[in-house]
């Protein structure tokens, strides 16, 4: 199959080793992956501040991008989360398979290419970061709200990574604070929030805390800096493709 590879702006230029990591990732499960190199932008800022109307350029950029491939994925839920819902174009064939087939990165391997073995090894006390996107977006993940049974499939996959200890805060599916343009609007109530689902995941010692956004991550990250704290953040692809 020819999957498409999304990188996200933010990703590209602050985090591009989690670019790389979903890259080689991707190719060790055998996929044909192809980069094109005029993507940018998919335009979810312009929707959270309320001007999706505005993002026509995106979207038929990223339609001329990614149209013609079988499969796109990217290492960024929101993301992919805002293009099943808000990507349209006057070629509404191509947008359409878009939607369909856009998948955040754990969900590809898990429910497209449905892979049971990992053979990363990060021998290291790991809490996860459950993001609202993923989790109540595209549904990575149970609600703890719900009475339903439990699931997840970045779990999943890091429960078959060796030497990795996978550790849960006590309210798991809580908001970091992120939130896009909340965090800018918002940022007394943003940093209480983070530093709250910091402080669930110091008191079972983590040495990293993961997930599937960046942005989220980058967030907790900026917080555990300025606390001088040893905690590092990682994105779950760089854990997956580690030896």
């Amino acid at each position: 199959m020819k999957v498409g590879l999304f990188i996200p702006c933010y990703v590209d230029q602050f985090y591009p080793k989690v670019a790389v990591a979903t890259l080689e990732l991707l190719e060790k499960l055998d996929c044909e992956v192809v980069f094109p190199l005029n993507q940018t932008c998919c335009g979810q800022p312009m929707a959270n501040s309320g001007f999706a109307s505005l993002s026509e350029g995106c979207d038929k950029n990223f339609v001329a991008n990614f149209g013609e491939v079988d499969y796109i994925v990217s290492p960024s839920g929101s993301c992919v989360l805002h293009v099943k819902e808000h990507l349209h174009d006057q070629d509404e064939i191509k947008a359409s398979h878009i939607r369909r087939h856009i998948y955040e990165l754990t969900e590809f391997i898990v429910d497209v290419l449905k892979v049971e073995n990992i053979t990363a090894s990060f021998p290291y006390k790991v809490g996860m970061h459950i993001s609202c996107h993923g989790q109540r977006g595209l549904h990575l993940s149970s609600m703890s709200e719900l009475s339903a049974p439990a699931f997840s499939k970045p779990a999943y996959l890091l429960n078959r990574v060796k030497g990795l200890q996978l550790s849960e805060p006590k309210r798991v599916d809580e908001c970091c604070g992120f939130g896009g343009t909340f965090c800018v609007f918002e940022e007394a109530v943003s940093v209480k929030m983070g530093k709250d689902r910091i402080t669930e995941h110091a008191l079972n010692e983590v040495e990293y805390i993961t997930g599937v956004d960046v942005s989220c991550l980058m967030h907790l990250e900026g917080i555990l800096k300025r606390q001088g704290s040893k905690v590092k953040t990682i994105h779950i692809a760089e854990i997956l493709n580690s030896h």
